[in-house]
């Protein structure tokens, strides 16, 4: 796959609402928010992320891949022009209906081959709304297609040294959208606010503890435990500075030492967030395998060739096999874009019940947390699943499952499913 990327705001942008504007209509009527994870979350893959480099600004990078827009031609052939709307909405909350500020962005870009695969980044302007958080849901609108994707993030007000105080950059000098890198990795980060100053930098292991069965009382990994190293760096006069990331785990940076609030980047032990090795097939086997099963798959010298082996027995056919495989690691990979916290998303409990289960009917969100559903909210015999988010400095998109054993058949009999090369939905 070609990965061209083009520059920075090369994109053209033109405001087309603001603040009290009426000619935005929102994205999503209702508050059923499971369209974030499902498959119109994968026909546009948007990125997004905030950065304030002070108290007067925020700015919102977004980022799409141009093989999921249509690029249209005048009919005798190149160029070919997409069409793309920018939309934000800000909110008090995830499931308030007070619409606090709104605007919208026109993208245009052109290219000489309909189907190109390149990264199209941008950003546009955020109006700061007081001191306390607010909820934004940023949204893509392939006006060629009539398709959208969107993302919600939490705008962090009010809390000096925040993680949206940074902003990571690639070699390329362009934005990077998830915090997660590779070993060896050399970003330049901007953190104008802190300029000259000093951070703190703490190490800490990677969290190898897989989630529990959804029924299953154990509790989450702890951590409050100590970094296994520190150091610090100097902020640049200009408000950047260079770091080489080292062994896998993750690094915690901290403008002051009395808070435990910063800024986090996480080294994965796989290639995140695909599934691009024959060991990264092995390790969300995990979730459908025995204990001997595993045991013999990880240790295998032949990890790929087991893994075919299991895939094919478990589906009776190699046709039945292929599409077992595309629909079990396209969860992972989804997990991944969409729950990754301080470890990768297909290791956290919203990550194990989405790739178990799929997406869910019904998804209801608030300040505490989420709570899913399969199948008809008023059915009594429906599948739910709690979620409540957990305090903790690293990410703020850590949400732990209340685990319930009257889910126990629920979960035997979609795992037994798997293993029979059949695709539940729940």
């Amino acid at each position: 796959m070609k990965r061209l990327i083009l520059p920075l705001l090369l994109v053209a942008v033109v405001f087309l609402g603001a603040a009290g504007c009426g000619s935005y209509v929102p994205v999503a009527s209702g508050d059923n928010f499971a369209y974030l994870y499902g498959k119109g979350a994968a026909a546009i893959r948007l990125q997004a992320r905030i950065y304030q480099p002070d108290d007067a600004r925020a700015v919102i990078y977004f980022k799409l891949r141009t093989a999921d827009l249509l690029y249209k031609g005048t009919g005798g052939g190149g160029p070919y022009h997409a069409r793309v709307v920018m939309s934000y909405e800000a909110y008090p909350a995830p499931d308030s209906k007070e619409l606090l500020d709104s605007a919208s962005t026109f993208v245009k870009d052109q290219s000489m081959v309909a189907d190109e695969d390149k990264e199209l980044i941008g950003s546009m302007p955020l109006k700061t709304v007081g001191n306390t958080p607010f909820i934004l849901r940023i949204t893509a609108h392939d006006l060629n297609r009539d398709a959208q994707s969107t993302v919600m993030l939490r705008v962090d007000r009010g809390a000096s040294g925040s993680a949206q105080e940074f902003l990571p950059l690639g070699a390329n000098g362009l934005p990077i959208f998830d915090d997660h890198v590779r070993p060896g990795t050399t970003l330049k980060v901007e953190a104008e606010r802190h300029a000259g100053a000093l951070l703190h930098v703490g190490h800490y292991p990677p969290v190898q503890k897989l989630p529990a069965p959804v029924f299953a009382n154990v509790p989450p990994p702890a951590l409050d435990n100590p970094p296994d190293s520190t150091f610090t760096v100097r902020v640049q006069p200009d408000g950047t500075f260079n770091f080489t990331t080292g062994a896998d785990g993750f690094y915690h940076f901290r403008a002051d030492t009395a808070s435990v609030v910063g800024f986090t980047l996480f080294v994965p032990t796989e290639s995140y967030p695909t599934v691009s090795t024959a060991q990264d097939m092995v390790s969300p086997l995990r979730y459908i395998t025995s204990l001997k099963e595993w045991d013999a798959l990880s240790t295998s010298p032949t990890p790929r060739k087991d893994v075919e082996r299991f895939w094919t027995d478990a589906a009776g056919s190699r046709d039945r096999a292929r599409d077992a495989i595309a629909g079990y690691y396209g969860r992972v990979e989804s997990a991944n874009r969409h729950f990754s916290s301080y470890t990768e998303g297909w290791k956290t409990d919203r990550g194990l019940v989405h790739i178990i289960f799929g997406t869910p009917s019904t998804i209801r969100k608030d300040a505490r947390g989420e709570t899913w559903v399969y199948g008809d909210e008023t059915n009594l015999m429906s599948l739910v699943f709690n979620f409540v988010r957990r305090d903790e400095p690293f990410s703020g998109n850590d949400l732990v499952l209340q685990r319930d054993p009257q889910l126990k058949s629920a979960w035997y009999r979609n795992v037994e499913s798997w293993r029979n090369g059949r695709i539940l939905q729940n």
